[in-house]
């Protein structure tokens, strides 16, 4: 079966002016290092750099950036306190919390993204170490420009549920940022395979930008598959954040969540998550399935990563696995994708409308390794019947 995708025709190469972008920390040094960053940019330009959230606040209407950089710790207005201001003032506003990795900004930055945050990045610990922070400048630039991409599109994109047995039904997004379609051509031809009769035994999950948010709302729905089977999570996210996202998903699942310990054994009825800075695999001790932790280097500029995660399962779990890719920027669990199709297991991506950035779950749909492509509000209940042996 296939399905069109249709996208703003040109929208990969259509020309406009740049989007402005407002530059807000306390620290003067790394104020003008990330303002330089953008404006080596031809498609950004600095807006605004100011010291402070207050500063921000006065200044957002008559600045009137696109995007917004927001540190956490500042004087007279920290971050979290000038969010809603900025967003009151500005609906549309695109804001990206920066923050340090310690677990008091981890717990800030999640709750700003309950709060309307679009998303957030971890700033180096200092400066000596951020001025050859490539991976700092690569994530922030690419994280302003799709996230800021929206500004330039519609906020939905008029692409059917690609299940067969699904309708076409619109979920709203977790927070107040609409989706951002991939770079794409004028249309696309997604090709579905039918469902595997296997049983799937195990339920893989890959996620990054707005993929805490997706998560929530998915492992909500699937109390009965964590009852008895085991589900394990790669999201793109750096050491101490994923701590409090498993604390997150321990609580919103009522069922036991934790990052993924070397050599543990898998077992039904919990959701292991992978460690910020170390790939999760699978792996066989005794016969028996166990986390494998990695220290590699960076796979698709991430880790961890969600191509071990997958690739490795088939190893474990052969073909019967269930996978299901949400919400996030880049390819990373295409290929994975694809192996897992190719040993007979099924692979669900979320849909562009409901996606805060369709590219992740975009290549896995176009790599033609799907069995469905859905709403967020549907994954859930889908998973639920492909556990309990419904394929309809």
């Amino acid at each position: 079966m296939s399905v069109a995708v249709l996208t703003p025709p040109g929208s990969a190469i259509q020309r406009h002016e740049p989007l402005r972008v407002m530059v807000v920390d306390d620290s003067a040094v790394i104020r003008g290092l990330i303002s330089r960053w953008i404006e080596a940019e031809p498609d950004l330009t600095v807006a605004a750099s100011v010291r402070t959230g207050l500063d921000a606040v006065n200044q957002v209407m008559r600045v009137d950036p696109d995007v917004v950089v927001l540190d956490i710790e500042m004087p007279d207005m920290d971050g979290i306190s000038a969010l809603p201001l900025l967003l009151e003032k500005k609906k549309n506003l695109v804001v990206i919390m920066a923050s340090t990795l310690t677990r008091r900004n981890a717990e800030i930055s999640f709750k700003a993204l309950s709060l309307g945050a679009s998303d957030y990045i971890p700033k180096p610990e200092s400066t000596r170490e951020i001025a050859a922070a490539d991976v700092f400048k690569r994530d922030l630039i690419e994280k302003i420009r799709h996230l800021g991409a929206r500004l330039r599109r519609p906020a939905t994109v008029a692409s059917p549920s690609l299940s067969p047995a699904a309708q076409p039904v619109r979920a709203p997004l977790l927070r107040p940022v609409a989706a951002v379609p991939a770079p794409a051509s004028a249309s696309h031809k997604v090709e579905l395979r039918p469902f595997s009769p296997t049983q799937p035994r195990v339920l893989l999950i890959g996620s990054s930008t707005g993929g805490p948010q997706a998560l929530m709302t998915l492992v909500a729905g699937i109390g009965p598959v964590i009852d008895q089977y085991p589900v394990l999570i790669t999201q793109h996210m750096p050491p101490t954040f994923t701590t409090i996202l498993a604390e997150h998903l321990a609580r919103t699942s009522g069922r036991p969540a934790h990052e993924g310990v070397d050599g543990e054994p898998i077992k039904p009825g919990r959701i292991y998550l992978a460690p910020g800075g170390r790939h999760m695999r699978v792996a066989r001790s005794g016969g028996n399935p166990v986390i494998a932790l990695d220290d590699g280097p960076q796979i698709n500029f991430c880790k961890p990563a969600v191509d071990p995660l997958f690739a490795s399962a088939v190893e474990v779990w052969q073909g019967a696995i269930l996978a299901v890719v949400l919400t996030g920027m880049g390819s990373d669990g295409a290929q994975g994708g694809k192996v897992i199709a190719a040993a007979g297991g099924n692979v669900i991506a979320q849909d562009e409308a409901t996606s805060v950035v369709w590219g992740m779950p975009g290549a896995v749909a176009h790599a033609g390794v799907c069995a469905a492509v859905l709403p967020l509000d549907q994954i859930a209940p889908k998973v639920v019947r492909l556990f309990a042996g419904v394929r309809a």
